[in-house]
């Protein structure tokens, strides 16, 4: 008998990565996390075939993540783990054996690729941002352990989600030798930037083996902001030097195709706002012309790969999904491969593309796609899933600001039936250029959320991703209008279908969702209840975020020039009519949205005596992360919940 599905069943789940196709065959090595019952994360690599045969490689003792399949389609390298040491370089044959440990480096590592040609890796690797050798890094090292440094900076970029860039770490690119064993460091005194995340595709190696081209910090002066431009350095060592791209202020994952005539990038023209479109670009490496493939295309392009020379497959938002698209590298309109669900990180296999899909109904599995035809290949949580019973999400359209058409997901409880009165949860994303897809969420699971007896409903309201630039561009300087009326419009439309109980409501969000949430209870009271997670609910005050670039532009103004546009949307400048119980979630090491952000609104509701809770974590940034505390988060999410608008509480 199918039971529902709780936040402890979601931590249970395995958790598939990246898929990496092996050259010449028809399987993929893909990288599978597992908590254990300590509630650490251990990530295991397999081989997938596309009959659904699944094979095991790496061992319980070590955390393997991070694959890299050779050229030659006979090893794998990857990132392996024992205990609490960093991350460290290994390479296994794909036909049986034991994993060779081929790094100590004193920080670990964070990412490797293949150098073609060569019996050669190039790592990604941590050093001292004041001590830029790897010698230099592991003296440092031994200085600092046990020990917290006190950190003087004068630069705008100093820290980052919830760790800090001053005073820390940044990477160079180390070239392995695993004939001689040799570890050399190719961009030695780098003291900018290559990335801070998805590290693996911040570089790639030319077909020759002779030449890297990396995204490397593009500021002058350095650690003002955050942009990256293409550099190029020999893979034995050398002078970096900067590209010579187009107009582009920021650069995208860089990627050479097989016979080295093109480098294939991603461009964002306006500085400081990360949801401008991306735009795929062609740059003709012997003669340095260019040419972009997207420049009509309302959609923004991520995880671009080459098909043989002359094609490119990437996955793009639309509409709601995450879809797969091929299209020539001379340009032209893409074609859609997918459609339904969600799918990403298309790679190249033979005959097919290997990806990831999953739904709002499904988590990721290892999936691949031949001529537009998509099959699921892996079966990891299909025995688990098994005992649950879960609805597909409905998606919906309804009239919102401006009369405007908006797209929502609905999904509603395992048992429910329309002739009963359900309360409804609107559960509002982040960003603000964020949008919902019909993808599986490890921390805002729609599903958990409909067990516990809600209708819960996730609206792309104006601002969202994947209805084009002029639909996401269109609240800037204005979070809380078209929004706050679209979330309103659909709990009408959601009370107009008969089914929801109009005083059992409740809306929650984090980040700019808990902006949203904070920002509509002072604009009505018509909410039972809300839940505010890191949610950003005084503009002024966001001056102390880790990013402050493009500030003016997304909130309507600086404080220097017009602080009544800034406070014009700010929430705790509106707070005189609040009332609605709300509770307050943030995290100590948060520094995308600084703790006192829900402090704040914590201490305004309970002095004006609106029933109020907060929830604190010490250990933990914009994201509860850790496994004990994510089912802690749970407990008290759904326990608001019930309190306000549920069945044994006191709604």
């Amino acid at each position: 008998m199918p039971r529902p599905f709780t936040a402890e069943d979601l931590w249970s789940l395995k958790r598939v990565g990246q898929p990496e196709p092996v050259p010449g065959t028809s399987v993929c090595v893909v990288p599978v996390v597992h908590y254990t019952d300590e509630g650490k994360a251990h990530s295991t690599l397999y081989l997938v075939d596309r009959d659904g045969m699944t094979t095991r490689l790496t061992s319980a003792t070590r955390s393997s993540s991070s694959p890299m399949p050779s050229p030659s389609g006979d090893r794998v390298a990857f990132i392996g783990s024992e205990g609490d040491d960093p991350g460290q370089v290994y390479v296994m044959r794909l036909d049986g054996g034991e994993a060779e440990k081929v790094s100590d480096f004193p920080l670990g590592t964070a990412a490797v690729q293949w150098v073609p040609g060569r019996n050669s890796l190039v790592a990604v690797v941590p050093v001292f941002r004041d001590h830029l050798s790897l010698d230099a890094t592991a003296e440092e090292k031994e200085r600092r352990e046990g020990k917290t440094l006190p950190v003087a900076t004068e630069d705008r970029f100093y820290r980052y989600w919830k760790r800090w860039i001053a005073g820390s770490t940044l990477h160079h690119l180390v070239r392995i030798d695993l004939d001689s064993g040799d570890a050399t460091d190719i961009t030695p005194g780098l003291d900018r930037l290559i990335g801070l995340e998805e590290l693996g595709s911040r570089f790639t190696i030319d077909p020759t083996g002779t030449t890297i081209y990396a995204l490397v910090d593009a500021n002058e002066p350095a650690w003002e902001e955050q942009s990256y431009a293409i550099h190029s350095v020999p893979v034995d060592g050398g002078e970096i030097e900067r590209l010579p791209t187009g107009e582009a202020v920021n650069h995208h994952r860089p990627k050479v195709s097989p016979d080295g005539e093109t480098l294939l990038y991603g461009a964002q023209y306006e500085h400081a706002f990360y949801a401008d479109r991306v735009r795929l670009i062609s740059h003709h490496l012997p003669t340095g012309s260019e040419t972009v493939l997207t420049p009509d295309w309302d959609r923004s392009a991520g995880g671009w790969e080459f098909v043989g020379n002359d094609g490119v497959v990437f996955h793009a938002q639309d509409e709601g999904h995450v879809r797969l698209y091929t299209m020539p590298l001379d340009g032209g309109t893409p074609t859609p491969q997918t459609s339904t669900g969600s799918n990403h990180g298309p790679r190249a296999g033979v005959g097919c593309y290997w990806h990831r899909s999953e739904s709002m109904a499904r988590p990721p599995e290892v999936a691949y796609t031949c001529g537009g035809h998509t099959t699921i290949a892996s079966t990891f949580n299909d025995e688990a899933l098994s005992e649950f019973k879960m609805r597909p999400a409905e998606e919906i359209r309804f009239e919102g600001a401006d009369g405007h058409q908006i797209q929502a997901f609905v999904v509603v409880p395992p048992e429910f039936d329309s002739s009963e009165r359900w309360p409804l949860l609107q559960n509002v994303h982040g960003g603000p250029h964020n949008g919902v897809m019909d993808d599986w969420h490890w921390r805002w699971n729609t599903q958990v959320m409909a067990a516990a007896g809600y209708v819960v409903m996730s609206v792309n309201f104006h601002g969202s991703s994947s209805f084009g630039d002029e639909f996401t561009r269109s609240i800037r300087g204005s979070w809380g209008d078209q929004p706050a009326k679209d979330i309103d419009a659909a709990s009408d439309h959601m009370i107009g279908l008969g089914y929801i109980d109009p005083d059992r409501i409740a809306i929650a969000g984090g980040s700019y969702g808990g902006y949203l949430v904070s920002w509509i209870t002072t604009q009505t009271d018509r909410y039972a209840a809300s839940i505010c997670h890191a949610g950003v609910t005084d503009l002024l005050g966001q001056w102390a975020s880790d990013l402050t670039e493009g500030r003016a532009a997304a909130v309507g103004g600086v404080p220097w020039e017009d602080m009544d546009a800034v406070l014009r949307w700010s929430p705790m400048a509106h707070t005189h009519d609040i009332t609605t119980p709300t509770l307050v979630i943030h995290g100590e090491l948060d520094y995308r949205v600084v703790i006192t952000q829900g402090l704040v609104l914590y201490g305004t509701l309970k002095a004006k005596g609106v029933p109020a809770r907060l929830v604190y974590y010490g250990d933990e940034g914009h994201w509860i992360e850790k496994r004990d505390n994510a089912i802690h988060w749970w407990g008290e999410f759904l326990g608001w919940l019930d309190r306000w608008i549920g069945t044994s509480g006191d709604a």
